[in-house]
């Protein structure tokens, strides 16, 4: 179950305008806070982010089910119940056995999932199957929506590193 706070947060980015997906970022964001407090771990980094995506469909971000090809089917229909059960379309099923024995199964996970190294190596995998022409779309789009105040800081930050680096 989501905190208060992560809740929220989304909702404070919907208000804000910003994607669907920067929404969910927040509870994909706090799953990683939780395994790296060792309140639980994950088999992976991206059971990690699946568990954030699944809570952030439950508390209502319009973040449809993947496409068919996408994924398994069994994640598929998942997501289906989960985005449902958001969107109030459906009422959600306490099991609270089953929700007992997920985190028991949970807590003996590995918590190096969410460690620096692993999350770097996830995106860069994520990253590499998309095309240059996408990645680039999504840089010059986040550029826009910066700000220019942020813009500015970040264009002054990079002039750091590379100062730093001709060195």
């Amino acid at each position: 179950m989501p905190r208060q706070d992560i809740i929220r947060k989304a909702k404070q980015d919907k208000r804000a305008g910003k994607s669907a997906s920067t929404q969910a970022g927040e509870f994909v964001k706090d799953q990683i806070d939780k395994i790296r407090k060792g309140r639980h771990g994950a088999r992976s980094t991206k059971q990690a982010i699946a568990i954030g995506l699944s809570e952030a469909r439950r508390a209502g971000v319009d973040l449809p089910p993947p496409r068919k090809g996408r994924t398994k089917k069994s994640t598929r229909r998942s997501a289906k119940y989960a985005y449902e059960v958001g969107q109030g379309k459906r009422m959600p099923k306490r099991r609270p056995r089953v929700s007992r024995a997920v985190e028991n199964v949970l807590k003996k996970e590995p918590r190096s999932t969410a460690s620096h190294s692993a999350l770097s190596k996830q995106a860069r995998s994520a990253a590499s199957r998309r095309s240059a022409a996408s990645r680039s779309a999504a840089a010059r789009k986040a550029s826009h929506t910066k700000g220019a105040k942020v813009r500015a800081a970040a264009a002054k930050k990079a002039a750091r590193t590379r100062a730093r680096r001709k060195r």
